[in-house]
């Protein structure tokens, strides 16, 4: 069963709660899918039940269709946030790296239909989590660097300066609708070089500062 841990192992002593995930937070990515560039941020929910450690094996669900990779950097909420919050980051007590998976084909379909994205973005083990690194909060000014690497080659390098929305932007955002209890995640969008996975494919995700976490994929 997923619970947060620290880089150094420990547990954290705080609920897994849910994933409020960004879509279209990079202009690369947004232009990769032939999608407009959003005027807000446009947000989504992953349940607990999503959560897994980004670990091997990663194993994932092959009757459910092509599962597409989406590198982010992940906040993990320490304390509350909610509508009245002046400075979120600064109840921010870890960062870490996850792979926001989707099913792209039904994500595609579900768009043309006009109906919700919830079954190609929020099934189980959708939301692989590395160990989360501790912060005392978060600074507007804080730029934070993260890459994926498939099969030993670069796919995504994300850097926060690049967002359209930053980081006090997208928490302030998530707060005007959900309020943010500890425990709580929330996944800051993907650059460009998004692509599907196979089994047995070799992933590596790292905040470039810091220790490189490695995943064998398993999809049956």
């Amino acid at each position: 069963m997923y619970k947060h841990v620290w880089e150094s192992g420990e547990s954290i002593a705080l609920p897994v709660g849910k994933a409020v995930c960004v879509g279209r937070n990079y202009v690369a990515h947004a232009k990769e899918l032939n999608n407009p560039i959003p005027d807000s941020p446009l947000l989504f929910i992953k349940p607990a039940t999503a959560f897994c450690h980004f670990q091997s094996p990663l194993r994932l669900n092959s009757t459910l269709g092509e599962h597409h990779y989406e590198a982010e950097l992940v906040l993990l909420v320490g304390s509350r946030i909610d509508h009245n919050t002046s400075a979120p980051l600064e109840h921010i007590s870890g960062i870490a790296t996850g792979l926001d998976l989707t099913l792209r084909d039904l994500q595609s379909e579900l768009k043309q239909q006009g109906h919700p994205w919830e079954c190609a973005k929020a099934y189980d083990n959708s939301c692989s989590l590395t160990p989360f690194r501790p912060v005392d909060g978060l600074s507007e000014s804080s730029v934070l660097h993260y890459a994926f690497w498939q099969n030993g080659q670069l796919k995504q390098r994300g850097d926060s300066s690049l967002m359209i929305f930053n980081l006090h932007t997208l928490l302030k955002a998530c707060a005007r609708y959900f309020t943010l209890l500890p425990g709580d995640i929330v996944m800051t969008g993907t650059p460009k070089g998004v692509g599907a996975l196979q089994s047995k494919d070799e992933l590596t995700l790292s905040l470039l500062d810091g220790p490189a976490y490695t995943a064998i994929v398993d999809i049956s």
